[in-house]
């Protein structure tokens, strides 16, 4: 989402630019023209999501290319893909760009072999997982006031935890999630449920695990339906058996090997008087790109 700075939106008025971003519900784009200073924070905010996925994604076949462009709210959050999950979670859900922005909400319920997700318009607070993750790891801080060291009186507060951490913390999510598919329901007025595709006979999905129904596309391919950019030319490791190995990430098709010397001053030394000399040094570097 690449919005302006504050002093252009108070310059060209808040209408304005709150009528030009795409996918506000009616209640977020009354706060965006009366708060448009809250909309620049959360636009940073956004971006930080984006970061963040890019850099949990980079080894990937798909490494979030896409976003940050219009399509950043758009194809790739098509429900039921497997990284829609993610990027819910970590981009959109924490700026409440989700929910009454998407129409759509989640809640479970269910007993016996099955877990059940039942599909209603509903708010963003009634999601599961929604900051759940940030609320987890809240971290209590606290600073003693009092002379020569003592702690006479203690301030506390609550701390978010690291970005990064909390990246992680959904990639893994993201490693371990599980698709379900749409169960109809049989009479009228009753909500859609989802059902796990798969029975696991260990372990029943938490409320706090992500779930998908349809499957992601293989991102081998450029194809804009889809949302994919391909990995024609990204860089792959010759040596490495995961994701960023060239075998996976060129999908068979092979690689090219770029070879590049870099040349530097090394060894230097100061001779009296008064020069420096040095030697020159020299490194070949081969880097992997798929064809």
């Amino acid at each position: 989402m690449s919005l302006p700075t504050l002093s252009s939106v108070v310059a060209l008025g808040a209408n304005i630019i709150c009528n030009k971003i795409p996918g506000l519900a009616p209640r977020q784009r009354a706060i965006c023209q009366s708060r448009p200073d809250a909309i620049i924070v959360i636009g940073e905010g956004a971006q930080m999501g984006i970061n963040e996925c890019q850099y949990q994604f980079r080894f990937g076949r798909w490494n979030c290319s896409a976003l940050g462009e219009k399509t950043v709210f758009g194809q790739e959050l098509r429900v039921g893909k497997g990284a829609s999950g993610w990027i819910e979670q970590h981009v959109l859900r924490p700026w409440g760009l989700t929910g009454e922005a998407g129409g759509w909400g989640q809640g479970w319920s269910g007993g016996g072999g099955t877990r059940r997700v039942r599909l209603r318009p509903g708010r963003a607070e009634q999601l599961p997982c929604r900051p759940q993750v940030l609320e987890d790891r809240m971290q209590l801080e606290c600073k003693c006031h009092g002379v020569s060291g003592s702690c006479t009186t203690k301030t506390c507060w609550t701390t978010l935890p690291k970005f990064r951490e909390v990246g992680h913390l959904l990639k893994e999510k993201y490693n371990a999630a599980v698709q379900v598919e749409v169960v109809r329901a049989s009479r009228l007025r009753q909500p859609t449920f989802l059902r796990i595709k798969q029975l696991r006979s260990y372990q029943k999905p938490m409320e706090t695990e992500l779930v998908y129904i349809e499957k992601s596309p293989n991102y081998c391919e450029e194809d804009a339906a889809t949302g994919s950019v391909g990995t024609q030319g990204r860089v792959c490791n010759r040596t490495s058996l995961g994701a960023d190995g060239c075998d996976t990430m060129c999908c068979g098709r092979g690689y090219n090997t770029h070879q590049y010397t870099k040349v530097w001053q090394c060894n230097c030394k100061f001779h009296w008087c008064c020069f420096v000399k040095c030697n020159s040094c020299s490194e070949r570097t081969e880097v992997f790109t798929c064809k």
